[in-house]
């Protein structure tokens, strides 16, 4: 398994992560994330944002194998929004604009690292950034990366 050891501090997850721990028809991706995101809860290291939380629901309902019910899926979203989550403000915006032109991000990849960086995140576990990379004080780790 990938190490989340406890000195990394608050670990910030993704939504592609998310989703793969609650699609059951997603194999080794589902095993990896559904024990990562156990893991990093059950430290209460866990942590996300708005946008995470967003696109977790419409993703989760919609877009994978067996989607959860209304029900199901909010009941995740309001466990998930115990774990310390960023509310971006419009200079959260302007600062992921500036993260996006000089990282070559997607505005949404920056703005996933602009929440994990205000978080205070050691690290943002995702596959839709290079693993290693360290943006904005924040290190990128794909969970679903070969040792």
């Amino acid at each position: 398994m990938t190490s989340t050891s406890a000195d990394d501090g608050l670990a910030f997850i993704d939504t592609n992560v998310l989703l793969y721990a609650y699609d059951a028809s997603a194999g080794r991706r589902h095993d990896r994330a559904a024990a990562l995101v156990g893991d990093l809860a059950g430290r209460r290291i866990a942590a996300t944002s708005i946008q995470v939380l967003q696109e977790f629901y419409v993703n989760v309902t919609r877009k994978i194998a067996k989607p959860l019910t209304h029900d199901v899926a909010v009941e995740r979203v309001q466990a998930f929004a115990r774990w310390p989550i960023h509310v971006p403000h419009a200079r959260d915006v302007v600062a992921a604009a500036r993260i996006s032109n000089d990282a070559q991000l997607s505005l949404w990849d920056a703005m996933i690292v602009r929440s994990a960086s205000r978080l205070g995140c050691a690290v943002v576990w995702t596959e839709d950034l290079n693993p290693g990379q360290l943006i904005e004080g924040v290190t990128v780790r794909d969970p679903f990366a070969s040792p």
